[in-house]
């Protein structure tokens, strides 16, 4: 009886992109001279915040994914000096606004800090007064034990992709001269993500209203007691 013939070798499964395995991933496969200062450490985010947040998603799920993408996102555009470097989009194209503003690309983020875009200009925040290192160190400030974000729900699957996230912090630390009240400040929003095939994003928009949660940290006034 004739030997039967070799049976054809598996195809090698593909590998996970850099950007799809997780923020920790970017971080540790990121050269040391990527760094505004110097690597970011996310242990409250290990620590504090799985205690607080309100919704978990299983691992390869569209909801876990999205988070993933966008904590990605987010660290890359404030702590990574040259977008050349971010893989979380694609770069040359890329760009942003908030409800319904202009839109900011990869090049706006870097000279304006990304705060400040995503944020804008409010009675409460002019944005105008900060720079990228100011209008960071003005909330890394206001909440110092971590300010948090997670997914809620995903509306819609790629290209598209919908969602709806809650923002929140401990507010115990100083907002440009008013005291902390102590108490935890949330912000609620929607994001439209267009994504490449590859799930780089390509063009996000977010829905949300800064000045309520700026609000909330003013007490509902512009101007800081004594000032």
């Amino acid at each position: 009886m004739p030997d039967s013939p070799p049976s054809p070798a598996a195809a090698p499964a593909p590998e996970t992109p850099l950007w799809l395995q997780g923020r920790e991933a970017v971080v540790a496969a990121a050269d040391p001279g990527d760094w505004r200062d110097e690597a970011p450490d996310y242990h409250l985010s290990h620590t504090v915040m799985p205690g607080q947040r309100t919704h978990r998603f299983e691992a390869g799920s569209l909801e876990a994914i999205a988070e993933s993408i966008v904590q990605v996102f987010e660290m890359e555009v404030s702590h990574k000096k040259d977008p050349r470097t971010w893989v979380s989009m694609v770069t040359d194209t890329f760009r942003t606004r908030i409800n319904g503003g202009a839109w900011a690309s990869a090049a706006d983020i870097v000279e304006q800090g990304s705060y400040n875009i995503l944020i804008g200009d409010s009675i409460f925040y002019p944005a105008g007064a900060e720079d990228f290192d100011s209008s960071h160190k003005v909330f890394h400030t206001a909440f110092p034990q971590g300010f948090f974000w997670e997914v809620l729900d995903v509306l819609s699957p790629p290209p598209t992709v919908t969602f709806r996230w809650r923002h929140w912090g401990s507010f115990e630390g100083e907002y440009k001269g008013f005291r902390p009240s102590g108490e935890t400040i949330e912000m609620f929003g929607v994001s439209v993500a267009t994504v490449s095939d590859d799930l780089r994003l390509l063009e996000v928009e977010h829905f949300y209203d800064p000045t309520s949660f700026l609000g909330r940290l003013t007490g509902g006034c512009p101007v800081a007691p004594g000032k």
